[in-house]
């Protein structure tokens, strides 16, 4: 087991020789979040590449962050810390079966969530995040939406617009596994705090929440709030920022099992072995890369309001 100490002096000595920026999601493990120069959510690290003027972008995330990254910033050299890093609900959409889907909707509108390929990005009109999902949805003409891939999400969003929105059966599995009964208990056990929920949980969970909001929203709601306890419903990554940004207050996760797996494979040795071995890089042909960006530049010229 290497020094904790020596590998983050290594670390930030590689980054400055080579240019890098590492940027990190709120579902990273804490040390990972620690090290990173940014972190955030898809939304708001997509944006960090758009304007980082790094050589290298080492994205400590799951592989459509890095394809997102690759996507944006073509220029740029963009490295996925652990290869094996997925995301289950991103594969739950192909393009032979959104193209079926397509062909019974003639009139409707592709929105992409980022969590997906970038085959399935460049098959789709826009695409959004968590936070900014009920605006790009409302941004469109179209009176329908087909939304890819999570149903969750696509069904929130459907409670805040007069579209009709075809919500395709995929999800989450880390905020899936959230039920009614897991908040109820929470909030037993914690009488005087909120309960603040990702979009991307079950109905009957944000049914019980006092805010619906996206990563960086509950974020933002905390540090403004007056209240002193809060019941935090998504992966359980977010609390070590919550808790480093608000030390005066207190949260609690709705599970000790909402934990994405592929979201904690990353560690401090292997960002070390990305920047050391310049592993592992991630492409995307630039036939695929052109319509996918059309996709996101889309959506990064939508506002964001969660």
């Amino acid at each position: 087991m290497q020094d904790m100490k020596e590998i983050i002096e290594r670390i930030n000595k590689l980054k400055t020789e080579l240019n890098a920026v590492i940027l990190a999601h709120n579902y990273q493990r804490p040390e990972v979040q620690d090290i990173a120069d940014f972190t955030g959510d898809s939304l708001g690290l997509s944006q960090q590449v758009v304007n980082s003027d790094a050589d290298v972008i080492v994205f400590c995330g799951v592989d459509f962050m890095g394809e997102s990254a690759a996507i944006l910033s073509p220029e740029k050299t963009v490295l996925l810390p652990e290869k094996e890093a997925g995301c289950p609900m991103a594969e739950m959409v192909d393009v032979i079966s959104l193209d079926d889907e397509k062909k019974k909707h003639p009139d409707a509108a592709v929105v992409c969530y980022v969590n997906s390929s970038a085959l399935i990005k460049a098959q789709s009109d826009i695409c959004c995040t968590s936070a900014n999902a009920i605006d790009v949805v409302n941004s469109l003409e179209e009176d329908e939406v087909i939304f890819v891939p999570d149903k969750n999400l696509g069904n929130y969003v459907a409670g805040f617009t007069d579209k009709k929105i075809y919500a395709w059966d995929g999800f989450c599995p880390t905020h899936h596994q959230m039920r009614a009964h897991d908040v109820i208990k929470a909030k037993e056990g914690h009488p005087d705090a909120l309960f603040l929920a990702h979009p991307e949980c079950r109905t009957e969970v944000l049914d019980l929440a006092d805010e619906v909001l996206s990563t960086t929203g509950m974020l933002n709601y905390a540090k403004k709030s007056d209240a002193k306890e809060f019941i935090i419903g998504t992966e359980n990554g977010l609390l070590h920022r919550l808790s480093k940004e608000n030390p005066e207050k207190k949260f609690y996760y709705v599970s000790e099992f909402t934990i994405c797996t592929n979201m904690k494979i990353t560690t401090l040795e292997s960002v070390l072995d990305a920047l050391e071995n310049m592993q592992y890089v991630i492409t995307v042909p630039e036939d695929t890369r052109l319509k996918a960006k059309k996709a996101l530049d889309r959506m990064l010229a939508v506002k964001r309001t969660m």
